[in-house]
C-alpha cells in the first residue's frame, strides 16, 4: 500500500455491529470502494441504505459463535454496547464474549477491532496519547474495561490484527455522542465541567470508516488512534456539535463538584459521567503510527449545518 491512502482491493468483507453508526459508515464505504460485504447485525433486518446495499445477515455476536460464516478475507469488528449505557454485564458479554465469539468464527481472516480511546488512563489528561499508553489497570465505566479488555484478546489470538482506537465520533446520523449532550440541556444551557479550553481529539466518523478500509487491505498491524488532524477547544467542539443540530444551546461551564447539584435542580435527567469525561481534561492523541504505517490522511474537524 502507498502511503497516499489508497485503498486496495479486498474481495469479500465482514462487517458487525453494521446496523450501528460506525459499522454501517464502514458498510457504505466498502460497498462504494467496489467490495463484497456481508453485514452482521443484531436487529432482525437492517435499512438497505444504511449499508449501502450490503448483504445482510443477523447475529447476535455475544450469544454464540456464527455456526456458517462466510468466506472473507477481512473483517471489521464494529458491534459493541453504546458507552455509558446498559447493564455491566451486558456490556461485557457484548464486547468481550462477542469478540471472542468473532475471532472464533473467522479464525482465518484478518480482523479490524474497532475499540475506543476510552482505554486511555481516566484519571489524568491524555495528552497526545501514544499507543503503548493504554491499556491501564483501573477504569471508570464497564465500556472501557470492557474494551481493554476486548484489546488484549484480540492481540493475543488474532494473526497480524488491526486495533483502531477513535475518540468522540461524530458526524451524520450520530446517536451516541450529540443525543446525549442534547438530553443534558437545562433551560438552554448545557453544564460542562471544566473551563473549555482544554483540547480534545475528534474522530470523524467517515475518516474512521476509512480507517478501517485501510486496515482491512493494508500490511500493517498494531494497535492506531485514529482522530482528525489537530485537537481542538472543548468549547468550540461543543458549540459546533449543538450548531450542527440546529439547537441553541449555550454551554456553561461549572466545577466537576456542581454537577451533581445542576442535576438534582432539573430533575428531568442527569449530567452523566460520558457526557462529562471527554470533556473536563485533554484528550488529544498521537496520530503518528496511522498516518506512517497506515496510510490514514486526517482532515481538519468539520460540523454539517442543520
Amino acid at each position: 500500500m502507498s502511503g497516499s491512502g489508497d485503498i486496495e482491493p479486498v474481495r469479500r468483507l465482514a462487517v458487525t455491529g453494521a446496523t450501528g453508526f460506525v459499522g454501517g459508515a464502514v458498510c457504505r464505504a466498502a460497498t462504494a470502494a467496489g467490495w463484497q460485504v456481508t453485514a452482521f447485525g443484531r436487529r432482525a433486518a437492517a435499512d438497505d441504505r444504511h449499508l449501502g446495499g450490503a448483504a445482510y445477515r443477523s447475529w447476535d455476536v455475544g450469544a454464540a459463535k456464527l455456526a456458517d460464516p462466510p468466506d472473507v478475507d477481512a473483517v471489521v469488528h464494529c458491534a459493541a454496547s453504546p458507552t455509558g449505557t446498559g447493564v455491566a454485564a451486558e456490556v461485557w458479554r457484548t464486547s468481550l464474549l462477542g469478540t471472542h465469539h468473532v475471532l472464533v468464527s473467522f479464525p482465518d481472516s484478518r480482523i479490524v477491532h474497532v475499540s475506543s480511546a476510552s482505554v486511555y488512563d481516566p484519571f489524568r489528561p491524555t495528552v497526545r496519547a501514544k499507543e503503548h499508553e493504554a491499556p491501564v489497570s483501573r477504569y471508570l465505566s464497564a465500556y472501557a474495561a470492557a474494551k481493554a479488555a476486548a484489546e488484549r484478546l484480540v492481540l493475543a489470538v488474532a494473526d497480524r490484527p488491526v486495533v483502531l482506537r477513535p475518540h468522540a465520533v461524530y458526524g451524520p446520523g450520530d446517536p451516541t455522542l450529540l443525543p446525549r449532550l442534547l438530553r443534558n440541556v437545562r433551560a438552554g444551557r448545557l453544564p460542562v465541567p471544566g473551563h473549555g479550553r482544554v483540547l480534545i481529539s475528534m474522530t470523524a466518523v467517515g475518516a474512521l470508516a476509512r480507517a478501517c478500509l485501510l486496515a482491512a487491505a493494508g500490511p500493517a498491524a498494531g494497535v492506531f488512534n485514529i482522530a482528525d488532524s489537530e485537537p481542538v477547544p472543548v468549547d468550540w467542539a461543543l458549540r459546533g456539535l449543538l450548531a450542527s443540530a440546529g439547537a441553541e444551546v449555550r454551554p456553561v461551564y461549572v466545577p466537576a463538584a456542581w454537577l451533581a447539584p445542576v442535576a438534582r435542580v432539573f430533575p428531568r435527567g442527569r449530567v452523566g459521567r460520558y457526557v462529562s469525561s471527554p470533556f473536563a481534561m485533554e484528550r488529544t492523541l498521537d496520530i503518528t503510527a496511522a498516518i506512517d504505517r497506515l496510510g490514514y490522511e486526517p482532515a481538519p474537524t468539520t460540523f454539517a449545518s442543520p
